[in-house]
C-alpha cells in the first residue's frame, strides 16, 4: 500500500512537497502528527492554535503585528483559529479586540489570511458577541450591554477597562424578542465577511459565558419567550444561527465552540451534562467541520486536571471533535491515541512557542509564557517576540531552516493514494 506523504517545514519560503512511503515505513509514533481530514481541509498535524483574546487590535482593526503573529505560528497543513471577532459594535467587551463587520476590518484580516496561506496553513475566524460580559464604556453611546437577561455578572468577577482599572461589569439590558433575529443576521454577515477576507472557515463562539452561552445556560437565561425555559428553547438561538451560517457559507466551513460544564463569569447551568449532550447530538446533524469543546479541566490560572472527562460529549457527537484545556504534549498524545479527541487546541503554550508543532515533534524544551503581557496592547512584547528554537538553544541533530530554526522535515504519512 502506498501513501502520499507531506514534508513540513517552518520556513516561509518552503513549499509543501509530496513523497511516497510504503507499509515498511511506520506511521509517525506521535499521534499529534497523524494527518486528518477536517471539513475541506487536509491537516498534517493536530496541534491547533486556540483562539485567544490578546487586545492588540487598535480601534478594532488588526494591525501589522497580527500578520507577523499568525504567520509565526503557521505550518504547512496546520490550523490556526483567530482571536474572537465582534460581529457588531454592540458585540465588543474588551479594549482593542478585533471585529469583522466593517470593510476596513475585512481588508486588514485579508492581509493576515494571505500571509498564513503562503505558508500552506489553514486559518479559521472565530466570531462572537459578548452579551452582558461588557461595560458601557465599550458600548455605542454608552448604552447598557444586551443579554437574554437583565441580571448582571456578579462579583467577584470584574471588568478590565482599557487603562487596566478593574471595575464591576455594567448591568445588562434584556433583549426584547424582536431584537434577537437581527443579531442572528449580524452573525450571518460576519461569517460571510470572513469568507470574503479569505478565511477557510469560521468558528462560532458559543462558550465561556458570552452571549450565546448566556442563552444556553439556565443559570443566566430567565426568559419566558421561545428563547428561554426548556432546554430546546435555550438552544434555539444557537441552532438558528448555525442554520443561517451553514446555509450562507457551507457546513464544511462552519464550526462551533461550546463549554457546557464551564461556569466562567457566572455561566452556570443546573444540568450541564444534559446541556452538553443535547448540543452534541443536535450539532451533529449540521455536518460541521468540527465541534470545539472546552474541558472541565480548563482554569483561568492554567491549572490542569489530568483526568479526561469530556468523553460523554465525544460519544454523542458524530464528526471531528476538538478539545482544549491546558493540555501538555504528553496528554495530547494520549488523548489522540486513545480516540478521546481528534484535535487539540493549545493556547498559552502556542502563545509562548510560535513553533510549537516543531517543538512537540522533536520533544524540545518549551518557552514559558509571561502572563503580564497577555493583554497589554503592546504590538511587540509578549506578542511577536517569543523566540523560536535554534541550534544555540538545542542540539537534537534535526533539520534546520536557512536561518537556523528547527524544521519539520520528516515525511509524515498522509493520504492513501493506491492499493497494491
Amino acid at each position: 500500500m502506498n501513501y502520499t506523504a507531506i514534508s513540513m517545514c517552518n520556513d516561509e519560503s518552503s513549499k509543501v512537497c509530496t513523497t511516497t512511503t510504503t507499509d515498511s515505513e511506520p506511521v509517525d509514533e506521535n499521534p499529534l502528527f497523524w494527518p486528518l481530514q477536517v471539513g475541506s481541509m487536509t491537516l498534517n498535524h493536530r496541534v491547533v492554535l486556540a483562539p485567544m483574546t490578546r487586545c492588540r487590535a487598535i480601534g478594532g482593526v488588526p494591525q501589522d503585528a497580527h500578520v507577523e503573529h499568525y504567520m509565526q505560528r503557521a505550518t504547512p497543513g496546520g490550523l490556526l483559529i483567530t482571536e474572537a471577532n465582534a460581529v457588531a459594535p454592540e458585540g465588543y467587551g474588551f479594549a482593542h479586540t478585533p471585529g469583522i463587520f466593517t470593510e476596513e476590518q475585512v481588508n486588514a484580516w485579508r492581509k493576515v489570511v494571505d500571509a498564513v496561506h503562503v505558508k500552506g496553513c489553514y486559518i479559521y475566524c472565530q466570531i462572537w458577541h459578548v452579551g452582558r460580559a461588557s461595560h458601557k464604556y465599550h458600548q455605542p453611546n454608552g448604552a447598557a450591554p444586551v443579554s437574554p437577561t437583565s441580571i448582571g455578572i456578579q462579583t467577584p468577577f470584574l471588568f478590565r477597562l482599557s487603562g487596566g482599572k478593574m471595575v464591576p461589569f455594567s448591568e445588562p439590558r434584556a433583549l426584547a424578542t424582536h431584537e434577537i433575529p437581527p443579531i442572528l443576521q449580524q452573525f450571518k454577515q460576519a461569517a460571510k465577511n470572513a469568507i470574503a477576507a479569505g478565511f477557510d472557515g469560521v468558528e462560532l463562539h458559543a462558550a465561556h459565558g458570552y452571549l450565546l452561552d448566556q442563552f444556553l445556560k439556565d443559570g443566566i437565561n430567565d426568559r419566558k419567550d421561545e428563547y428561554g425555559g426548556s432546554l430546546e428553547n435555550r438552544c434555539r438561538f444557537l441552532f438558528d444561527i448555525v442554520t443561517a451560517i451553514t446555509a450562507e457559507i457551507g457546513s464544511q466551513r462552519t464550526s462551533v465552540r461550546i463549554s457546557p460544564i464551564i461556569d466562567h463569569i457566572g455561566a452556570t447551568d443546573s444540568n450541564p451534562v444534559a446541556l452538553g449532550v443535547h448540543l452534541a447530538r443536535n450539532l451533529s446533524r449540521f455536518n460541521l467541520a468540527y465541534l470545539h469543546v472546552t474541558e472541565p479541566r480548563f482554569h483561568a490560572q492554567g491549572v490542569s486536571d489530568t483526568q479526561l472527562n469530556c468523553k460523554i460529549f465525544r460519544d454523542q457527537y458524530e464528526g471531528v471533535f476538538m478539545c482544549t484545556g491546558g493540555y501538555t504534549r504528553e496528554e495530547g498524545m494520549k488523548a489522540i491515541r486513545t480516540g478521546y479527541t481528534d484535535l487539540i487546541s493549545y493556547g498559552r503554550l502556542f502563545l509562548a512557542n510560535p513553533d510549537l508543532p516543531s517543538r512537540f515533534y522533536f520533544d524540545l524544551e518549551l518557552n514559558e509564557y509571561d502572563r503580564s503581557t497577555f493583554y497589554t496592547h503592546d504590538p511587540y512584547v509578549g506578542y511577536i517576540d517569543y523566540p523560536q528554537a535554534t541550534t544555540t538553544t538545542f542540539d537534537k541533530g534535526v533539520p534546520l531552516t536557512n536561518d537556523g530554526r528547527f524544521c519539520l522535515a520528516k515525511p509524515i504519512p498522509a493520504i492513501q493514494v493506491e492499493n497494491v
